[in-house]
């Protein structure tokens, strides 16, 4: 019985090999056949085939068309008479329109102080005390009040100290309140309609802005 069952096996072995190589493929017997001759007979100049190199493969990509920026309304000020004489002569040959100079007044800005601080590992303890508390902090515009922190702007001097005792009921200590920026007085520079065609104009004005940038307007 054994005998018989291992002549089966190797008889249905030899079966099987001799399909999967179409040996019985005259008696219709075999695998599917995966070869596509056809599609070789439907080939049309396949000996003009050729690899390209890298460059020039590059020079035939489409050229990136790159998305406009929007327009934007920016503004610099207050500036103050030196400034606004520098750049008149700059914003005469530009389009009609697209400048203005006003007037305006920047009210006094008053924050809570926190400093100075003898170092700058200082200064980061107290930004870690000050987060346990929850109390946000921001940088500083002066440099003279360095290092130090400032725990919010104000317009005015009252609303400052209003705020200064909210902190101090959260258990902050070593604030005061202080004038960081006297009211300013000048001229506002303002491009209402900032697009591709102007924005590359806009380092022409550095020099003469110096220190002021522009911004969004508000």
């Amino acid at each position: 019985m054994l005998r018989l069952t291992v002549l089966l096996l190797v008889l249905a072995n030899a079966g099987y090999f001799a399909w999967a190589h179409g040996s019985l493929r005259a008696w219709g017997l075999g695998p599917a056949q995966q070869s596509e001759p056809q599609r070789l007979e439907q080939q049309i100049r396949p000996q003009s085939i050729r690899i390209l190199r890298p460059d020039e493969a590059r020079r035939l990509e489409p050229a990136p068309t790159g998305l406009a920026q929007a327009a934007e309304c920016l503004q610099a000020g207050p500036l103050d008479d030196t400034q606004v004489a520098g750049l008149r002569p700059l914003l005469e040959t530009w389009p009609a329109g697209s400048w203005s100079l006003e007037p305006v007044v920047e009210p006094g800005r008053w924050i809570i102080y926190m400093g100075k601080y003898a170092t700058v590992e200082n200064t980061a303890r107290k930004k870690a005390e000050l987060r346990q508390l929850g109390v946000s902090f921001e940088a500083l515009t002066d440099p003279s009040l360095e290092p130090g922190l400032s725990l919010g702007g104000f317009t005015s001097q009252a609303e400052a100290s209003q705020q200064l005792e909210a902190f101090l009921q959260r258990g902050v200590r070593s604030a005061k309140v202080m004038q960081e920026r006297s009211e300013l007085r000048g001229r506002l520079l303002k491009f209402s309609v900032v697009d591709d065609g102007l924005r590359p104009r806009l380092g022409e004005l550095a020099p003469v802005l110096n220190a002021q940038t522009l911004r969004p307007c508000r």
